[in-house]
């Protein structure tokens, strides 16, 4: 790659920001070569790279994650079919879990909103089949909750 887009014209083909393509660089999604100015010249596979990356983080995918799928694939070639092929299966059998796990839960927050207080015995979203019984008294549920 000798010319190369500048890293102007990428963000304008990505309608990226260029402090995002540099973020972006930052964490190995695309890799510039530096032409004999010292500037970055990216590939026309980067504009695909960062599409794919704004997609899979559109679904919920975590940079760290989609960044991974990405390090097997060669730096300055458009990733082949086969590729993206193989990548959405995992991230395939990931949205199926989300959906199945929230659709349980589409169907189970009627019931909550009926009782309203998230703590019955028999709530089925929190406590089903009272199984937080069997830890001890206080709020279980509340102490796991992150920050």
């Amino acid at each position: 790659m000798t010319q190369g887009l500048t890293i102007g014209d990428l963000a304008d083909r990505t309608g990226l920001a260029v402090s995002a393509i540099r973020f972006y660089e930052t964490h190995g999604i695309v890799h510039p070569v530096r032409n004999k100015g010292g500037h970055r010249r990216y590939g026309r596979a980067d504009i695909r790279r960062l599409s794919f990356v704004m997609a899979a983080q559109t679904l919920g995918f975590p940079l760290s994650e989609i960044a991974e799928h990405l390090r097997d694939l060669p730096d300055h070639k458009a990733p082949t079919k086969a590729d993206w092929t193989r990548i959405s299966k995992t991230f395939r059998k990931k949205i199926d879990t989300r959906i199945a796990a929230l659709e349980e839960l589409r169907d189970k927050l009627d019931g909550c909103i009926g009782c309203g207080c998230l703590s019955l015995k028999t709530c089925a979203l929190y406590n089903p089949a009272d199984i937080k019984g069997k830890e001890g008294p206080g709020p279980r549920n509340l102490k796991q909750l992150p920050g």
